[in-house]
């Protein structure tokens, strides 16, 4: 090869910061959250409080743990409308076998991680072996889940809720793991935050560092084209509904001890949330783009909305019209970002 043809080879060209940066999938997500803080900044001066930024980020955190799994999933070109009413799930299933059993509320913890994981090879496999939209699929698994929840809660406790397992061996040890509150400098900070800040370096490492990464990517990009190169399609799409269902668990777990008692009807609407986060942090609905770090930033803006409009003392019934403005505005941010990065290659 000549070196007139290593001179216009684009594979050995350096790529300019800002054409790395306009690249970024969450660039549009954090303009969108610098703009939010510094709105709520002004309005609210308890939101830029150490314990109003605690505040905010348990609300990101909880929306958060969810919606990186979620990203995973879109970037691999599908949906889990089961997602809200799985973490539900999965609270009742420790706590109702820990009561009925009387046995060491691990023991419960552990079977619902086994049957959580369950549903979503369920969801994986259905997908993958019936060839219906991951749409139907997972809207079936959202009815099932939401009439099973009601229906055994009521039949086992009688009630719409569980009972209390508080008094049972292993209830502090879960709660510290799942539910406990860590003080730095005098300000309470729930552990959520940590599992959250966890699963956004895991999954960031698996789609930048691993094969896997790639194949999630190939997979939304095009799963025909992907399979033709090699590509384990059915693999890994079953593998990003088990994402999906671990990160359940966890959000289950952490609602089940924070509260103790559950209410089987939680979770209805949840996985839209979830859903517009990933979309917000510039995930495609179309899959093959996005990120586990954008996710995370529109978890935040989700949290700095929330609380900003309570600390701001604003009616809450806005909050909706404002995450549907801030919808709008991050995927035409986005779009726009995405147009200027393949415009400057």
């Amino acid at each position: 090869m000549t070196a007139t043809a290593l001179a216009v080879d684009e594979r050995l060209l350096r790529t300019s910061p800002l054409r790395r940066l306009l690249g970024r999938p969450e660039l549009g997500s954090v303009v969108g959250a610098l703009a939010v803080f510094l709105f709520f900044a002004l309005v609210a001066d308890s939101f830029v409080r150490a314990a109003g930024l605690s505040t905010v980020l348990y609300a990101a955190s909880t929306i958060g743990i969810m919606a990186v799994p979620v990203a995973l999933l879109m970037i691999g070109g599908e949906f889990d409308l089961s997602a809200g009413v799985m973490v539900t799930s999965s609270a009742l299933i420790s706590s109702m076998f820990s009561f009925r059993m009387t046995a060491n509320v691990w023991v419960g913890v552990g079977v619902s991680l086994l049957v959580t994981l369950a549903i979503g090879f369920f969801n994986g496999f259905m997908l993958t072996r019936t060839g219906l939209p991951s749409f139907i699929i997972t809207l079936g698994t959202f009815l099932m889940l939401t009439g099973t929840n009601l229906g055994f809660t009521k039949l086992i406790s009688g009630t719409v809720s569980t009972k209390t397992i508080a008094d049972m061996e292993g209830f502090a040890s879960a709660r510290a793991v799942f539910a406990s509150v860590l003080t730095v400098g005098g300000v309470d900070f729930k552990i959520t935050i940590l599992w959250w800040l966890g699963l956004v370096a895991l999954a960031s490492w698996i789609l930048l560092r691993t094969r896997v990464g790639n194949w999630i990517f190939a997979v939304g990009g095009g799963k025909d084209a992907a399979r033709a190169v090699g590509v384990p399609v059915d693999r890994t799409r079953i593998g990003l509904y088990m994402g999906v269902s671990l990160a359940a668990w966890i959000a289950g777990q952490h609602l089940l001890f924070s509260f103790d008692v559950v209410q089987s009807g939680e979770g209805v609407g949840k996985e839209l949330t979830y859903i517009i986060a990933a979309v917000i942090g510039g995930c495609l609905i179309t899959g093959g783009y996005g990120s586990a770090i954008g996710s995370a930033v529109g978890a935040l803006i989700f949290g700095m909305t929330d609380k900003g409009i309570v600390f701001a003392e604003w009616n809450p019934d806005w909050f909706k019209f404002f995450l549907g403005a801030m919808l709008l505005l991050a995927t035409l941010l986005n779009a726009w970002v995405r147009k200027r990065a393949e415009a400057t290659k």
